[in-house]
């Protein structure tokens, strides 16, 4: 019965704060990644597949094409538009860092990416919920345990990121949103 309230609980929205900070729903496609090539980001504005480096996009514009990117699996064109981000050291920036290079099967630099968004704010449960998702992944429960009790302790038991990592460590399966 647990198992089927957790289950529907990954079924319903969440507010959708930052791009990916707390939405349990997979990014949807857009023209970013139907249309645009070669690490480019569809600009609503122009209507047309821009750089990444383009000054007059915003990080949440870009935070949201990373997402979308990384999902699809084009991990070197998330890659292009993380490097476009105005600030290297924030959080969110070095969780997806993270998030993409372990996608991409290099698991130990994104833990070390990580591991800098958790020193930079502690409280990034997404940043502990996809670190857990590699810990299940790689075969340590235990550190996965350790991260999601960090998750509960600061407030998030029932949001995705614990409720991800709750079930990617029952089930084995991890989550790539």
């Amino acid at each position: 019965m647990r198992r089927l309230i957790l289950a529907a609980a990954l079924m319903l929205p969440t507010a959708a704060f930052a791009a990916g900070s707390t939405d349990s729903s997979p990014p949807k496609p857009t023209e970013t990644t139907k249309v645009c090539k070669d690490g480019k980001i569809w600009d609503k504005k122009t209507k047309s597949c821009v750089n990444a480096q383009e000054s007059r996009l915003d990080d949440d514009t870009r935070y949201a094409a990373v997402r979308e990117l990384a999902y699809a699996g084009k991990y070197a064109d998330a890659l292009n538009v993380l490097a476009a981000m105005s600030d290297q050291s924030e959080s969110r920036v070095l969780t997806y860092y993270g998030f993409t290079h372990r996608k991409a099967g290099r698991t130990d630099l994104g833990m070390k990416y990580y591991r800098a968004a958790l020193k930079t704010d502690p409280d990034n449960l997404l940043a502990r919920s996809y670190m857990g998702q590699g810990l299940v992944a790689a075969g340590d429960i235990e550190g996965a345990r350790v991260q999601l009790a960090e998750i509960e302790a600061r407030g998030g038991k029932w949001d995705w990121p614990g409720t991800s990592l709750r079930l990617a460590i029952q089930s084995g399966k991890t989550y790539s949103y």
